[in-house]
């Protein structure tokens, strides 16, 4: 007996010696870019939770908490809920989020542990953002949230709510948790990309993020002595794989075990590992969930098991979380959209074809951008008066979010309308962006032009423009920055007339954007080194200092500005649409089924068409190929002549 006794102590100490005795696991849940998608869709109204293998929705808040719920209870280890950020914004949900977070609330109830802002956390400006976290705070009810970049300003006031909510702890730049033994360290960063596009987050910026993790890393293993360092990034996956901000985070701070990756919607089957870094991003908008399986020993991390669980209709919703969602919906109803006399689910308009979005010329851009100039032209156009009218209006894809899918039944409701352009805040403090109109030169509409050609090429598909009013013609073997090779504008009469971009012609031309657009236009100069400059005038074409001035007023008849969203401009459009079946419910028309040809591309080397029209970077470049090819030539003339002479 004593013998057993001994070889059973001695076993134990050897497998201590060996390391055995301090394998741990750990498994993470983890998801990003959630965008109060809370219900399933396309469409929302064929999401069925309570039911299952009956509809063909995917996503759903409900069948995320079921999956939280089961991947749970099939471990025994410590197991965590993390989201990389961007919870916010995408959904009518997000309309009440600065007065009920019912994002975060939600979260809390699924089972999230932790979360990081991301960039469209700020689309509702710090302020904004403050209301969000302090309803939450106050609430009780909100994962932990780690933010380690932030930068305030202290020269200015506007972000001072919200850095007082950070000086209360309820966002940390880190956090250290101990689950079973295993101590934790957990940081969140904002990436280069995501802070580019939150131009709504001024005054506040944010520090490198290669140069914060540092920080981060070392604070964590060095003073805290954590055994295991999480990062959660808003940084993305998008671009040059050896160039993808998490891959370059991993390879230049060592010392992160894990980054739960967002930002850049990207679906990764397996981990990417960098620098022992384990690195995982699962898709968006609750459509997956990643599950990571790690084995910790002798302070290495190592990946065990991963798995991706697709969100779809084989998952019945939790009922808890269904009826949550039930009730939020209700909330929508009174505090929203009672206002303009809707409903959440109520039908507005039936389809028997998809409207999809893609980095082309789309029938939902067409769609989209005539319903921009058909609600401006409602309030602004006074036939007397020929320079009121739109002559062009704008889209860009990055703020379309999504398409209108026909589904089961082809009813789009007002949910599936608004999902479609869901983002921003205007100036009268409601959400969604609001319209606004200005005025530039023809030269500065084809260099408006020319961000399809050279500015989204260059940078990602967020940029391409969807249009309408206008008919573009592009050669992509021309010169960067000079490509547009014909540009036609519709008149009054839906006839198309050749326009001349040239200097010569200086009669200013109506667009209408939203105002992330208009801002991105007064900006586009400084990103490319002043060639595109862009300088939207008003009317008299004086410089527009402030994009709140030329706001589109949907009501005149009222006091102050009734600003026209992005949203509401589709949905009073889309409500013109005529009932054909006599069913009661407008059909879209059949002309969205296809595109329209309002942008034709072209590839063609004949030198007329290279360099016909063509600007000072055009004729530069012609100008280097004729010097290269003349000094070539003496390159090749002048030794053969030497040689004849000496002959």
């Amino acid at each position: 007996m004593k013998f057993k006794i001994f070889m059973a102590v001695l076993i134990c100490m050897l497998f201590s010696l060996t390391g055995y005795a301090e394998e741990k696991h750990l498994t993470i849940l983890h998801t990003n870019d959630l965008h109060s998608h809370f219900l399933g869709f396309s469409p929302n109204g064929d999401y069925s939770p309570d039911s299952i293998n009956d509809d063909k929705t995917i996503g759903g808040w409900a069948r995320i908490a079921t999956v939280i719920k089961s991947e749970k209870g099939k471990r025994s280890n410590p197991f965590l809920v993390l989201d990389a950020g961007d919870f916010l914004m995408g959904s009518l949900f997000h309309m009440v989020s600065r007065e009920h977070a019912l994002e975060l609330e939600l979260m809390k109830k699924m089972g999230y542990d932790f979360t990081t802002l991301g960039n469209h956390e700020f689309d509702l400006k710090p302020t904004g953002l403050s209301k969000i976290l302090e309803s939450a705070s106050k609430k009780g009810a909100m994962p932990k949230i780690v933010s380690s970049n932030i930068v305030f300003d202290q020269k200015s006031k506007k972000d001072d709510a919200l850095e007082k909510i950070f000086e209360k702890g309820v966002v940390k730049p880190y956090d250290v948790v101990i689950k079973q033994g295993i101590k934790i360290g957990l940081f969140g960063l904002m990436g280069i990309d995501a802070a580019s596009v939150a131009p709504f987050a001024s005054p506040v910026s944010f520090a490198d993020p290669i140069e914060t993790a540092k920080k981060m890393v070392s604070q964590l293993r060095d003073k805290e002595n954590v055994d295991l360092v999480i990062c959660l990034s808003h940084g993305g996956m998008e671009g040059d794989p050896e160039e993808y901000e998490d891959v370059l985070l991993a390879k230049n701070v060592s010392g992160i075990d894990i980054i739960i990756s967002g930002h850049s919607h990207t679906i990764l089957p397996e981990p990417v590992i960098e620098n022992d870094t384990i690195i995982v991003q699962s898709w968006a908008y609750g459509k997956q969930v990643g599950v990571l399986d790690v084995k910790v020993n002798s302070g290495k991390v190592s990946v065990e098991k991963y798995e991706t669980v697709k969100i779809n209709d084989s998952i019945k919703g939790d009922p808890e979380v269904t009826k949550m969602i039930e009730s939020a919906k209700q909330l929508i109803n009174r505090e929203v959209l009672a206002a303009y006399d809707l409903e959440f689910d109520q039908i507005l308009a039936e389809t028997d074809f998809d409207l999809r979005y893609k980095t082309d010329e789309s029938n939902l851009g067409n769609l989209l951008t005539d319903s921009i100039k058909w609600a401006v032209n409602r309030v602004e156009y006074d036939p007397a008066d020929p320079a009121t009218r739109v002559n062009v209006t704008i889209q860009s894809n990055g703020v379309i979010r999504d398409n209108i899918i026909k589904g089961s039944t082809g009813f789009v409701s007002v949910s599936d309308l608004f999902r479609v352009v869901p983002l921003g805040v205007g100036w009268d403090d409601t959400l969604s962006y609001p319209l606004v109109s200005l005025y530039i030169t023809a030269a500065e509409l084809k260099k408006t032009c020319e961000v399809l050609t050279t500015v989204y090429p260059l940078k990602n598909s967020d940029y391409f423009l969807q249009m309408s009013g206008i008919k573009l013609t592009y050669n992509k073997n021309r010169m960067f920055f000079d490509r547009v090779t014909s540009i036609s504008l519709e008149d009054e009469n839906g006839h198309y007339q050749k326009l001349d971009y040239s200097d010569a012609n200086t009669k200013l031309y109506k667009v209408v954007t939203n105002i992330y657009n208009a801002t991105f236009l007064k900006i586009i100069g400084g990103f490319t080194n002043n060639i595109l400059t862009i300088v939207p005038k008003d009317r008299n074409g004086n410089p527009i200092e402030d994009l709140a001035a030329v706001r589109v007023d949907g009501d005149k008849t009222k006091d102050g500005i009734q600003e026209v969203k992005d949203w509401t401009a589709l949905v009073a459009y889309i409500q013109t649409f005529k009932d054909n079946d006599g069913d009661g419910i407008p059909e879209i028309p059949e002309r969205y089924r296809e595109v329209q040809g309002r942008q034709v591309w072209e590839k063609s080397f004949n030198p007329v068409k290279l360099l016909k029209g063509g600007n000072y970077i055009t004729w530069a470049a012609f100008g280097l190929i004729v010097l290269a090819f003349v000094f070539g030539i003496l390159i090749i003339y002048i030794p053969v002549r030497i040689i004849k002479k000496r002959k």
